[in-house]
């Protein structure tokens, strides 16, 4: 009954929201976020459990201003995703201002592969429908199956409408593709910040352990891809801003492992910079840091949660669902 629901409310989203007058959506938005906020159910409180980690300095009352924030960044990417659908190509094309993206058309016109590394900031759908549209840059993810299949479905045919060719995930068989893809001069792009699985990469972040996906190293190591990360931030406009940095070198020295290692690390210090300078933009919901992942006894729901390797765990996948 869960899936059928959460089906419900994206197929109503897609269909209701697109259609509605853009200033009349937007406000929705903000209110539903807002009511979320005063609810302060389990994601808010652990958006502020995360955000405590990004901002140490905050005082209680700056720290539910900052989730306040969040959320209406939150709802403004859930807003924006329900209409893209219909945004035209210079709609797309004006709403996004990505500072370097040379270091991307370089890579791209020596024909060799890239692999976009991303954390969960601002809005990744409208970047990738820019990266298309704009710069005419066409790249690779992967969707995660989700439940029902019906919803799967939805969230493919949302993709592939802005231009993404999108694999599903099914127990590291897409791996194989996007090495195929980056040895072929394509672009992979990934959402790496957050792994639930077994397989993730120990790394500090803030100051405390946390796992990351090996993907994007691997892929790099694998295939001589340059191996991109990428920061997105919102503004106070309707622009979106951007920035590609340069390439992370693969060590020359140690073993695979070792090599693996100090890439996802060098992937998790870029994110925690992006990140610090734009926490309200962070969506990260969910339980990220070991001491949050770590079973307790008597612990609340979702305590010590693990989840298939699919799920931000070493391939880009469809983002968590609200």
């Amino acid at each position: 009954m869960k899936e059928r629901l959460a089906d419900l409310g994206y197929q109503l989203g897609w269909s209701t929201v697109k259609r509605m007058p853009e200033p009349l959506a937007n406000r929705l938005g903000r209110r539903a976020a807002d009511s979320a906020w005063r609810r302060r159910g389990p994601r808010v409180r652990q958006l502020e459990r995360n955000l405590a980690r990004v901002v140490p300095e905050a005082d209680e009352a700056a720290l539910r201003a900052l989730s306040r924030a969040g959320m209406r960044s939150y709802l403004r990417y859930w807003t924006e995703s329900f209409r893209l659908p219909v945004w035209s190509r210079e709609r797309i094309g004006a709403s996004l201002r990505l500072d370097d993206a040379h270091h991307l058309t370089d890579a791209v016109a020596e024909g060799r592969g890239v692999v976009l590394a991303l954390p969960h900031l601002a809005n990744w759908d409208l970047a990738g429908g820019w990266l298309v549209t704009e710069l005419g840059i066409p790249f690779t993810t992967v969707a995660e199956r989700l439940k029902p299949a019906s919803l799967f479905d939805r969230f493919i045919a949302y993709r592939e409408g802005l231009g993404m060719e999108v694999v599903a995930h099914d127990g590291g068989s897409a791996f194989g593709l996007l090495a195929r893809r980056l040895r072929a001069g394509g672009v992979v792009a990934l959402v790496a910040d957050r792994d639930l699985s077994a397989s993730g990469v120990p790394v500090t972040f803030f100051g405390e352990r946390a796992r990351m996906p090996a993907g994007p190293a691997l892929l790099a190591q694998q295939t001589g891809a340059a191996l991109l990360p990428v920061a997105l931030w919102y503004d106070e406009t309707p622009v979106m801003r951007g920035r590609v940095m340069a390439p992370l070198p693969v060590p020359a020295d140690g073993t695979r492992a070792e090599r693996t290692a100090a890439l996802t690390q060098a992937l998790a210090d870029h994110f925690a910079e992006a990140i610090a300078a734009h926490p309200q933009d962070w969506h990260m919901l969910q339980r990220l840091w070991t001491a949050d992942l770590t079973p307790r006894a008597g612990a609340g729901e979702g305590a010590g949660e693990r989840r298939p390797s699919g799920t931000d765990g070493g391939q880009p996948t469809v983002r968590d669902r609200p």
